[in-house]
């Protein structure tokens, strides 16, 4: 157990015949009783001072790792974030492709339509133009035939209060 100061100023040593001089024994014992108070008092305030800058170290390790863990915490938010913006992406691109794909399709069955019903009145035209042909020539034989000039050879002579005769042929 380590001397403190009380010890030191209590302590009494035994006198000889030629032992040294009390007087300067004391004064010597006085000032190792400061000196000793005073590295005591150093000490207490050194120790008080390691386990304070020990806290903060303790803290500020603590805090060290909290921040190592919480970059790493947003390293991996940062590569999901990535990642489901990557699958998102790739998504939407095949959702558009798809559409894409729709909308030609529909774009060819309407154009293969429009080409049938094209084609489907061509042949409507063609028929009603033959017909319309036909039917001209055949107003125009008509207009050529005979019978008309024998309507221009009939006379009728109109006759007041009689009956009007049959045309003669």
């Amino acid at each position: 157990m380590p001397l403190t100061p009380l010890d030191i100023h209590n302590k009494e040593f035994t006198k000889g015949f030629r032992g040294y001089d009390e007087d300067e024994v004391n004064e010597f014992l006085d000032q190792v009783i400061k000196d000793y108070e005073m590295v005591i008092r150093e000490k207490k305030e050194l120790e008080l001072k390691v386990k304070e800058l020990t806290e903060k170290l303790n803290h500020f390790t603590n805090i060290e790792e909290t921040l190592n863990k919480s970059i790493l915490v947003a390293q991996e938010a940062a590569e999901d974030v990535k990642r489901n913006a990557q699958k998102e992406a790739k998504l939407i691109i095949k959702e558009a492709e798809k559409n894409a794909d729709r909308i030609i399709n529909e774009a060819l069955a309407k154009s293969h339509k429009i080409a049938m019903e094209i084609e489907e009145m061509k042949k409507q035209s063609k028929v009603f133009r033959t017909r319309f042909q036909m039917l001209i020539e055949a107003q125009l034989d008509l207009l050529k035939n005979d019978d008309w000039d024998h309507l221009m050879e009939y006379n009728v002579e109109p006759i007041l209060g009689e009956e009007a005769e049959e045309p003669k042929v």
